[in-house]
């Protein structure tokens, strides 16, 4: 992606609108991977922490949901109103992130039934 700035606001609000409509119009989608900081640092030709702030920021509108060591995931239920705010949903976006990101690093859906059934198994 590459973005024109028009320096009326900060870099990373700028940057972190631009994903805001991508991910309202759906060209980035629910539950999609955001690139690492540094790649979509390197696309735009900004320094990372300018993307780490845009992303701290659209975390904090309640568009992406941050996982250490796991990357940037889209909780955006795109229905047109704004973003989940309620715990419940935040924790709800949180563990679909989770989810998304086991799929990702190529943990198969019988793999995590099985984790799950270990950990709810002993716990019975």
């Amino acid at each position: 992606m590459k973005f024109s700035f028009s320096g009326n606001q900060d870099i990373y609000l700028e940057i972190a609108e631009r994903y805001k409509e991508y991910i309202r119009q759906g060209v980035i989608k629910n539950g999609e991977k955001l690139p690492s900081v540094r790649q979509a640092a390197g696309e735009l030709s900004v320094n990372p922490n300018t993307i780490a702030r845009a992303y701290a920021k659209l975390e904090e509108d309640g568009y992406i949901c941050s996982l250490p060591k796991k990357g940037a995931y889209v909780i955006y239920e795109g229905d047109g109103s704004h973003p989940t705010s309620s715990v419940e949903g935040d924790r709800k976006s949180a563990y679909l992130a989770l989810i998304h990101s086991l799929r990702d690093s190529g943990v198969s859906k019988e793999e995590a039934l099985e984790l799950i059934e270990e950990v709810y198994g002993s716990h019975d």
